[in-house]
């Protein structure tokens, strides 16, 4: 349940393009059929924000002005452009130039087929999107502005399928502009690939990062009554498999209280300074008696975005994700690469952490259990135990490579564990790697992809490549078709076109 996650009140401006050659017959009835398709946005299913249809822009002050206006909305988070007739691109440099929302470009035209029998001049002054969209095309392109180009009919299925993915996508963006993310404590000390530059994040991503201090969290405890501990209990006891060492009369039975009052402050803290993802390590606890388990896996099942030991990036990334994934079938959840089961056939990765995985990827009802951890000399935490549900999915990494930062996906396929894993006290996912682990971990280390990552069930390669392009943020992709060299050649030129292109950090 993303309690966090709310798309009521967003909105995706249709804009048509035209021009006022053709006459006031012709726009009335370009405005008219563009209620139509966005009406058709709006009862699909597939489209997840309301379609909020614009009258047809006509004029470069027109352009210039809607562009303003969906600057200056909250309510809009980006715009779906089409030309319905020829529209002289010239005009929409102005607004083109100022706007700051996403942009997505559909080709399609009023009609799906050719009707063979009454087609003439005034038809084809009306239904000129074959050569309109591309005068709009070339303009996006000398421009040099990211966009999506979805192109088919708009009753089509398949077109639906991307317009709403791109609609979710342009929610992730909106998030990521606005997004808090809040660090208790500071990065696992000694480790590189969690660290990075903030300020360029903010400027390139729009998350904003700060630092805490882990009182502000302990602070919290105190103000929680017995009562209100208690009832999060209770609700540990109806929603998990409680270990005999926590139930009631249990040795270890403090401990869940602990915890409890624990995932009370925690998200008191971030309610109060609307904190959407969030941050803690082992080593700055401070007065936290365990490291933070199942209280951080229940946040990250409503939504809340989570990196260990310090990972900003990585948290800001799974908040996106949760964002964009909302509503859909599957779970995104913090994940680590551990460790590998090298096979005579194929060769998997067994992913997990410390304790938190998000439930939200789980099969089955998780597991409330008390471990010792090994590691940061603090009281046995509390976590939930669970495997990871067998379904595909993807494993993304946002790093910080010097003057840009990359994001990397390998598509991977969940799968069962070969077998039980008894003595295995933490929350873990199954998966091969695509194309194979031999491959997928050279590229991926050729990349400079961190050991923390996004494992996403809910969301496939697509929503990444249109984050990327509305960010201009690189993007590498490990799938079937993955070779090791050809890997190789695309990061030689990335950084030749980064090196040329990138100026904004």
């Amino acid at each position: 349940m993303n309690t966090t996650i709310n798309f009521d009140g967003k909105e995706i401006w249709f804009i048509t393009g035209s021009q006022v050659l053709y006459g006031e017959k012709i726009l009335k009835q370009v405005f008219e059929n563009s209620q139509i398709i966005s009406e058709e946005f709006n009862q699909s299913n597939l489209i997840d924000v309301k379609i909020i249809c614009k009258k047809p822009v006509k004029s470069s002050n027109e352009v210039l002005k809607i562009c303003e206006d969906a600057n200056y909305s909250k309510s809009c988070i980006g715009i779906i452009a089409w030309m319905h007739t020829f529209s002289p691109a010239k005009m929409w440099i102005s607004g083109l130039s100022i706007l700051n929302k996403p942009i997505m470009h559909l080709h399609t035209q009023f009609n799906y087929e050719i009707p063979w029998e009454e087609i003439d001049m005034d038809f084809m002054n009306l239904n000129q999107s074959a050569h309109g969209d591309r005068e709009f095309g070339f303009i996006m392109s000398r421009m040099r502005i990211g966009r999506k180009v979805v192109v088919g009919h708009w009753k089509e299925k398949a077109v639906l399928k991307k317009i709403g993915i791109w609609v979710r996508v342009a929610m992730g963006v909106n998030e990521a502009r606005n997004l808090q993310v809040a660090r208790l404590g500071d990065n696992m000390r000694e480790v590189a690939v969690t660290e990075g530059d903030k300020v360029s994040a903010q400027i390139s991503i729009g998350c904003s990062v700060n630092g805490f201090d882990s009182s502000d969290v302990t602070d919290r405890m105190a103000k929680f009554r017995n009562k209100q501990v208690e009832e999060l209990v209770a609700i540990y006891e109806n929603s998990y498999l409680i270990s005999k060492k926590l139930k009631k009369n249990g040795e270890m039975r403090s401990s869940l209280f602990e915890s409890a009052r624990i995932e009370l402050a925690l998200r008191d803290f971030l309610v109060e300074g609307k904190f959407n993802a969030f941050t803690n390590t082992f080593e700055n606890l401070g007065k936290i008696k365990q490291l933070p388990g199942i209280a951080v896996q229940r946040l990250m099942s409503e939504g809340y975005g989570f990196g260990a030991e310090g990972d900003w990036k990585t948290a800001a990334l799974v908040r996106i994700l949760k964002v964009m994934s909302h509503g859909l079938t599957g779970g995104t959840s913090f994940m680590e690469d551990y460790t590998y089961h090298f096979g005579a056939d194929k060769s998997y990765v067994l992913g997990s952490h410390m304790l938190e995985i998000c439930p939200s990827i789980c099969v089955e009802k998780p597991k409330c259990e008390i471990h010792p951890l090994g590691i940061g000399a603090k009281e046995d935490p509390v976590r939930l135990v669970f495997d990871s549900k067998p379904c595909n999915a993807i494993n993304v990494s946002l790093i910080d490579v010097g003057n840009r930062f990359r994001i990397i996906v390998n598509e991977v396929e969940g799968v069962k564990p070969l077998s039980d894993l008894p003595k295995l006290p933490v929350a873990r996912a199954f998966w091969e790697p695509k194309p194979n682990l031999s491959t997928a971990a050279s590229c991926w280390i050729l990349a400079g992809g961190a050991h923390h990552t996004a494992y996403s069930q809910a969301i496939t390669t697509e929503y990444i490549e249109d984050f990327a392009e509305i960010l201009g943020i690189e993007l590498v992709t490990i799938d079937d078709k993955s070779t090791i060299g050809s890997f190789k050649e695309k990061l030689k030129l990335n950084e030749v076109y980064y090196h040329i292109f990138n100026n904004k950090l």
